[in-house]
């Protein structure tokens, strides 16, 4: 019987909260907030916050048109793997202070899942065939290089300055120490790592002006100019599940001493269901507004940046934010 409830709980850990479902109902509904908040920005309507959710189940039931150049498998499989993931990374990742998987390594272990959708959609695209496709791999290369960099430093930064003389990657040192001191973006050494990382989120999704490798009036969506049906709208929830799992990380990161202080003790089958949906709700709220900050606000005032002026941005102005809190930290503030 024990067996069985185990068995259950990471079912549902892995399949509805945090996982897979969670993962596609946020991602998506903070896409349409997206949507809907830089239309407002732009003195229009807009499309409803529903939209990216509509859009992903047409596209779910539309032909899908593989290239005749095109590797088949590879192509078909990119997607898929993307999204795997970006759903595993959310098992690692606290959620009003609750987190499914806990380790001693857990950055470690986010940065290397976070290199893998870049990669799908590299290889996906390049299974393609198409001469645009190549344009936008090499782009989202070069993308990937800019802000990998910076990003170590962040996770270097919260690191050093949760261990003192030693590098704590786990999530929930990192919670515990800003329960006990308050969130990290409050110690005045650490307010250069969060902006660094709050500009890190759109290059990490991809949205503008940092979408240099589908720039639509440039490259036809580059790696993606071949796809189409569910395949597309995969890699459409990619973007949007990407959204969350970055926002989510700045919250674990830096506000991680807010939590929903919620115990209401109501359990089904050793499951907190109440204590979890109340927490997921107010943590989809707080990267709702992180959306906004880091995304919505810089795409609705910037340009699309070229590919050369991307990546001497992160190398510099970026990078050097993080190396400030770095350096800060490392000789004791």
């Amino acid at each position: 019987m024990i067996n069985v409830l185990a068995t259950i709980k990471i079912i549902v850990k892995t399949l509805i909260f945090p996982g897979a479902f969670f993962a596609m109902a946020a991602g998506l509904l903070l896409a349409g907030i997206d949507r809907k908040v830089l239309a407002r920005m732009q003195k229009r309507i807009g499309p409803p916050v529903m939209q990216p959710t509509y859009d992903f189940f047409k596209l779910m039931g539309k032909e899908t048109i593989v290239p005749h150049a095109a590797n088949r498998r590879v192509y078909m499989a990119a997607p898929v793997v993307g999204f795997v993931s970006l759903a595993v990374m959310m098992l690692f990742i606290p959620i009003g202070g609750w987190c499914a998987f806990t380790g001693d390594a857990d950055l470690i272990v986010i940065l290397y899942l976070l290199t893998i959708p870049a990669v799908a959609l590299i290889v996906g695209g390049s299974a393609s065939g198409s001469p645009f496709a190549g344009i936008g791999i090499s782009r989202e290369m070069v993308t990937m290089m800019s802000y990998e960099l910076p990003l170590i430093i962040v996770f270097l930064a919260v690191a050093k300055k949760v261990g003192g003389d030693q590098l704590f990657f786990g999530f929930r040192a990192i919670t515990n120490w800003q329960i006990a001191n308050g969130p990290m973006i409050a110690q005045l050494a650490m307010i250069p790592a969060a902006l660094a990382m709050l500009l890190i989120i759109p290059a990490e999704v991809g949205t503008q002006p940092f979408d240099v490798a589908e720039a639509e009036t440039e490259i036809c969506e580059g790696p993606l100019i071949e796809y189409s049906g569910a395949p597309l709208g995969l890699f459409k929830l990619n973007t949007a599940v990407k959204m969350l799992v970055m926002t989510s990380l700045f919250t674990a990161l830096f506000l991680g001493g807010i939590t929903s202080g919620i115990h209401t003790g109501i359990t089904l089958w050793g499951i907190a269901i109440v204590d979890h949906i109340l927490r997921a709700l107010i943590h989809v709220a707080i990267s709702a507004v992180i959306t906004v900050v880091s995304m919505t606000t810089i795409h609705a005032a910037t340009a699309r940046l070229k590919i050369e002026h991307l990546f001497k941005f992160y190398w510099t102005a970026v990078t050097g934010l993080a190396l400030i809190s770095l350096i800060l930290v490392w000789i004791g503030f």
